[in-house]
């Protein structure tokens, strides 16, 4: 929700932006996969079997960004970050019954169809995921994270190669990029933050908010 508006703000094409988004999200992703994996929870079996169901959709997802008008692909960032700001302000539920059977019918379109977006656009696909394999296939939040981290990886190499041969992808932002999300993802794994996520959720949510009008407004 932060890293794309940041670089359309720093002037990086909005389609550019989009594409060199995904090398800090692998980078991001890789660290707090070897973080699950050092702590012993490793579902990488299943993980990359889920991935594949969202390899697909998120390759269309990828190709149809890389060739839409970069003002319309602005104005659908904005409203998407709106959406997926309000989302934070939303109390989270937990209150799945873990012993039910998993709807492998749905999750596997499900799964597709948030491979679509996230090779599109990327912004909250996480909190999809989460509810996908949350709600369809009933796992625990470990689980559920650590089968995240991995779906995201397995689709998001493909997409960015797409990007790259598109020419939409600033490898020096990139690297910076990926530098920050990496010890992100670091501090995200070492540290149990405590009592301050309703707090954080509301101070993203009114930043990504504003962002998303400064986008909506820029044209």
């Amino acid at each position: 929700m932060l890293t794309v508006p940041v670089m359309i703000f720093l002037g990086i094409d909005p389609l550019v932006a989009n594409g060199t988004n995904r090398f800090g999200i692998i980078v991001q992703n890789t660290v707090a996969i070897d973080g699950f994996r050092r702590r012993g929870f490793n579902y990488f079996g299943t993980s990359f079997k889920l991935g594949l169901w969202a390899l697909p959709g998120a390759l269309i997802g990828a190709w149809l960004a890389a060739h839409i008008d970069a003002d319309l692909f602005q104005r659908i960032l904005s409203i998407v970050l709106l959406i997926s700001a309000l989302s934070l302000l939303v109390p989270a539920k937990h209150d799945v019954d873990d012993h039910r059977p998993p709807r492998w019918l749905l999750a596997g379109p499900a799964l597709f169809a948030i491979g679509l977006y996230g090779g599109f656009v990327q912004v909250g696909v996480g909190f999809l995921l989460m509810l996908g394999l949350r709600h369809l296939l009933h796992l625990d939040l470990l689980r559920v994270n650590v089968h995240k981290v991995f779906i995201v990886i397995v689709y998001t190499v493909p997409a960015l190669a797409i990007y790259a041969a598109m020419d939409q992808v600033d490898w020096a932002a990139g690297v910076v990029l990926a530098a920050g999300n990496a010890l992100g993802a670091w501090f995200g794994i070492k540290i149990a933050m405590r009592g301050g996520e309703r707090l954080i959720r509301v101070v993203v949510a009114v930043a990504v908010i504003a962002m998303g009008i400064r986008l909506l407004l820029a044209h």
